[in-house]
């Protein structure tokens, strides 16, 4: 089976202390986790059979070894087993590729020195094969890496929260939006306001047409402004680069969350959305902020009036109707553009806060 159509796994590493324990069982449950590395004692028998338990144990439903030479004692015991293995130099590839040609349905790899080629090898190695891939990480940053590597990722990650916080923070950073609702808004004011300052976004990502940043003046509505895909017999096509706005505007992050344009730097994550509402995060290479001539642009919602200004010129795109690009340049009254609308709350440093705002 293709592993690129299989879930990701979060295998919970549990801590000794049962009440700790229980809590972040609880909380992985009820966020759909169901793999856990423990003694079988830590998991309630009322909710026994909903978990998956790996363990060194024969009680677990995996057994968990550390050691080539008990494979034989789980393999007559009719058990399935996984395999720990340590990759610190390029021979230990081959005791992972071993575990798999004897059987085991997963391999936990720690690595040392080197982690990202030795994973990336039995990545490419693995991933047609029965026998998944799990590795350790310590902090969740590290997941987006290993779930992203070769564009296949590794099966799993184990990771041992201390507290249910812990893997409440992980389940945060991997509930990254996948797809946003766009809806078409109706343009109602178009005017020039001289010169600002602008920042242009380029990403360490090549972007497609139809992608674009959510950028806006009000913290309850983002307007798609398009990337630079686009050639001309002027310019050529910047596919890394989104061209967003003036200063003061926000722009939405992968979390939730957004920012100023003014402060986005060098290896912050922004979201990157296509005209169809698929979102992903990508990482900031470079932000520009420079003097250029300025446009509003207006449009009508619910009731309300948003806005977004934009630099004045003839490369930056707003997303209309059946994937139109409309350069600001020749937006008009009446036209309509993709937009994605937010609930409207207010926003504290970026987070949202519920209370009552007016924005204009």
């Amino acid at each position: 089976m293709d592993k690129k159509a299989l879930d990701k796994e979060i295998v919970v590493v549990l801590p000794d202390e049962k009440s700790i324990s229980s809590e972040i069982v609880r909380v992985a449950l009820e966020n759909n986790i169901k793999s856990f590395i423990c003694d079988s004692v830590m998991i309630d028998r009322d909710i026994r059979d909903k978990v998956r338990i790996f363990s060194p144990s024969s009680k677990g439903d995996v057994i968990l070894l550390d050691s080539f030479d008990k494979i034989e004692d789980a393999t007559r015991m009719g058990k399935e087993f996984a395999v720990k293995v340590s990759i610190s130099k390029k021979e230990d590839e081959k005791m992972v590729m071993k575990a798999s040609q004897q059987g085991a349905m997963g391999v936990f790899i720690e690595t040392k020195d080197w982690r990202i080629i030795p994973l990336e090898n039995l990545v490419a190695q693995l991933h047609k094969k029965d026998t998944k891939i799990y590795v350790k990480i310590e902090h969740v940053e590290e997941a987006q890496t290993m779930f992203g590597m070769l564009e296949l990722g590794v099966d799993g990650v184990a990771y041992a929260p201390k507290n249910s916080e812990d893997l409440m923070s992980l389940v945060s950073y991997l509930s990254l939006p996948k797809r946003l609702d766009l809806m078409l808004v109706k343009i109602t004011e178009v005017r020039d306001v001289g010169m600002g300052d602008r920042v242009c976004i380029d990403t360490a990502s090549m972007l497609d047409i139809g992608d674009g940043a959510l950028v806006g003046s009000q913290s309850s509505l983002f307007f798609l402004v398009h990337s630079e895909t686009i050639s001309s017999e002027f310019t050529a096509p910047r596919p890394f680069r989104v061209n967003a706005g003036a200063v003061h505007s926000y722009i939405l992050l992968p979390d939730g969350r957004t920012k100023y344009l003014s402060e986005i730097e060098a290896g912050d994550e922004v979201l990157i959305v296509n005209s169809k509402g698929t979102a992903r995060s990508v990482t900031v290479g470079r932000a520009k902020i420079e003097k250029r001539p300025l446009r509003l642009i207006k449009a009508a919602y619910n009731g309300r009036t948003v806005s977004i200004i934009v630099q004045n010129a003839e490369t930056i795109r707003l997303v209309g109707k059946n994937d139109e690009l409309i350069s600001v340049t020749d937006i008009k009254l009446g036209d309509q553009v993709l937009a994605h609308v937010h609930t409207s709350i207010g926003r504290h440093f970026g987070i949202q806060v519920d209370e009552h705002i007016i924005e204009k």
